[in-house]
């Protein structure tokens, strides 16, 4: 047959010689040494061998315990190390006919993985250790900036935590470039402030348009039309978290009006209050009609696009709301209600956004209630949020997510985080490419963008 050279019976006996001496060699093949590691973020198992065998891996059911078959391998290892750490908990060894099993128990289910290495000829396998890591650093008196980082069933998760002492610092919402029509960077928010510390605040649209109560100072930059998780921070520094709402009614003669919200682009029939926090003019279009008021009185009104001023705001109407103040004229009284929910009264500064995150010590997530649509409540993302101390000291909290440095957390998981650092309340604020943290003017952590994302607000720490 071509391609077949037959062999005398002297080469075929010494053909057959070295088959069975290559066998013999491989299945001669030793177990010499066995070493054990731990170290911080994992724990290894080094089986040291004259050769390399086939193996097989099985894991059970549980995840405790990983079974590995080496094939034609024999135990000449006399002395092992013990092999008990965090992971590891036993190794055994056991005859499998000509076969090595070794059986490894686990404290608990843990990644690993498998590799080869050759000259010497070993086989090891790095035991993925469930771990927390926390480093505290001092930026000032009262400031205290904690990395946050975590290994365990569900990846790698990495958080910053700046816990403040109200006492010394006082806590101010602000906008970006100062006005709702204006978006900046949480660094620039921070650098203009001269802030000590600054993270992201309210949602926000495209135009910087706030989505969500903010007040500030007295002043209302942002209304929502939801009941939903807002942070109170009173005269002193005394923070809390509550529910807050927003309903107002423009009265002018005989002929009141629900409000539609403030510095919001005005819909159809709407009627929108704007100040001086929106931008210098109100930029509606020629179809509605506005009134400036003053001192609780119309001092003009115009078609469109009306000067905000300093000392008063504008009422914008368009549709049925226009037709409603047909009759209104220079020189009318305006009378303004607006209700936020009794724990409101005399509480200059609101950051809404939500949802609740901890309540009485407990997660409290109530994504649901407040109506957050899936991607804000379903899912891992970075995160940003507050929490209230029992000491009242204020937890400004983010967590980085959408990277392999960091998986990001579900509304729960962040919930659980501000927990482990001493919650007793905890409101969520926007997150995904949002989320930063800039202390002592460097951003701390690693924003999912890439870079920092133009935001609608911030909260800013300020030295008293």
């Amino acid at each position: 047959m071509l391609g077949i050279k037959r062999l005398s019976g002297r080469s075929a006996l010494l053909a057959l010689a070295f088959l069975f001496f290559w066998q013999a060699a491989a299945l001669a093949a030793q177990l010499t040494a066995v070493r054990f590691g731990s170290g911080v973020e994992r724990e290894r198992i080094v089986f040291e061998m004259s050769a390399l065998p086939a193996y097989k891996a099985q894991t059970s059911a549980d995840g405790k315990q990983i079974v590995i078959e080496f094939t034609g391998l024999s135990d000449g290892a006399r002395i092992k190390p013990a092999t008990r750490g965090e992971v590891i908990r036993r190794v055994s060894y056991e005859k499998a006919g000509k076969n090595l099993r070794v059986v490894i128990d686990l404290a608990e289910p843990v990644a690993y993985e498998i590799k080869t290495l050759h000259k010497p000829e070993r086989i090891y396998i790095n035991f993925q250790k469930n771990y927390e890591i926390r480093t505290d650093e001092v930026k000032a008196p009262g400031l205290v900036l904690t990395k946050y980082v975590r290994r365990d069933g569900r990846g790698l998760l990495t958080a910053y935590l700046l816990d403040v002492d109200p006492l010394r610092y006082d806590l101010v919402p602000a906008l970006g470039n100062g006005q709702v029509r204006g978006r900046a960077t949480v660094s620039n928010i921070s650098d203009d402030l001269g802030a000590m510390a600054a993270i992201n605040a309210n949602y926000f649209d495209t135009t910087g348009e706030i989505l969500g109560v903010l007040r500030l100072d007295g002043e209302l930059a942002g209304t929502t039309y939801f009941t939903r998780s807002a942070l109170g921070l009173r005269p002193g520094g005394a923070a809390f978290v509550a529910p807050v709402y927003y309903n107002a009614t423009v009265r002018i003669g005989k002929v009141s009006r629900g409000v539609s919200g403030v510095n919001i682009a005005r819909g159809e029939d709407a009627l929108v209050l704007y100040n001086h926090l929106f931008a210098a003019t109100t930029g509606t279009n020629e179809f509605g009609r506005e009134f400036t008021v003053r001192g609780g009185k119309v001092t003009a009104i115009r078609p469109a696009n009306s000067p905000i001023p300093a000392d008063g705001y504008v009422i914008s109407l368009h549709g049925a709301s226009k037709d409603a103040f047909a009759r209104v004229k220079v020189g009318d009284t305006v009378t303004l209600t607006e209700d936020f929910g009794p724990q409101w009264i005399n509480v200059p500064n609101i950051i809404g956004a939500g949802p609740t995150l901890v309540k009485g010590g407990r997660v409290a997530v109530n994504a649901k209630e407040e109506q957050f649509p899936a991607d804000i409540a379903v899912g891992r993302a970075p995160r940003t949020g507050v929490a209230v101390l029992s000491n009242r000291h204020l937890l400004l909290a983010v967590a980085d997510g959408r990277q392999a440095s960091s998986i990001g957390c579900t509304l729960e998981e962040f919930a659980e985080l501000l927990l482990k650092f001493g919650a007793k309340e905890a409101v969520n604020f926007d997150g995904g490419g949002s989320s930063e943290m800039v202390v002592g003017g460097v951003i701390v952590n690693s924003p999912s963008d890439g870079d920092e994302r133009l935001v609608g607000s911030a909260l800013a720490v300020l030295q008293k």
